[in-house]
């Protein structure tokens, strides 16, 4: 589920959102995704709420995980930062093709060992702020499910036009 396309205003609010320390705007962006068809309730279904993390070099050049700041407005008591982990860092997928993209993910996210029993049998939903090619969304709900979760949907912010740049 997608609320928006990534073009004109909302390229220019995401990055203000993302790479200029203004994470005020995440409870409106929020808002807008929970505008989205079939989001509430879909929230209102999951047991888990989690952000596509990041590495642990972008959450410091950032100061937060503007994924987490969304999941968080959008399902308090859902969103969870710390059960879908980053495992390494990845070169930018910005420029990548999608075969690039999934590759280059491979290995990158994993569940946190001593949780994984808590999303067996369960309903995620994967929250990020913009899907180019999907490679992070398709690659995390991978993990998710080999780790036995029952159902892994997808909450997105913006989406890119096919091979588009985020």
């Amino acid at each position: 589920m997608t609320a928006t396309a990534y073009t004109w205003p909302w390229v220019e609010l995401i990055a203000r959102y993302k790479f200029q320390q203004q994470a005020g705007w995440a409870g409106a962006l929020a808002t807008l995704m929970l505008s989205t068809p079939l989001a509430e309730d879909t929230l209102d279904e999951a047991d888990w709420v989690l952000p596509i993390p990041l590495s642990a070099q972008r959450l410091a050049e950032r100061g937060y995980n503007q994924s987490w700041l969304l999941a968080r407005q959008l399902s308090p008591h859902k969103a969870d930062a710390r059960l879908l982990l980053r495992t390494r860092d990845t070169p930018s997928q910005r420029t990548l093709p999608r075969a690039e993209r999934l590759a280059n993910l491979v290995g990158a996210f994993a569940v946190e060992p001593m949780r994984a029993a808590q999303l067996r049998g369960k309903k995620v939903v994967l929250i990020d702020d913009v899907m180019t090619s999907g490679a992070s969304l398709h690659t995390a709900a991978r993990v998710l499910r080999d780790a036995g979760a029952a159902q892994v949907s997808a909450l997105v912010l913006a989406r890119t036009e096919a091979g588009g740049e985020a």
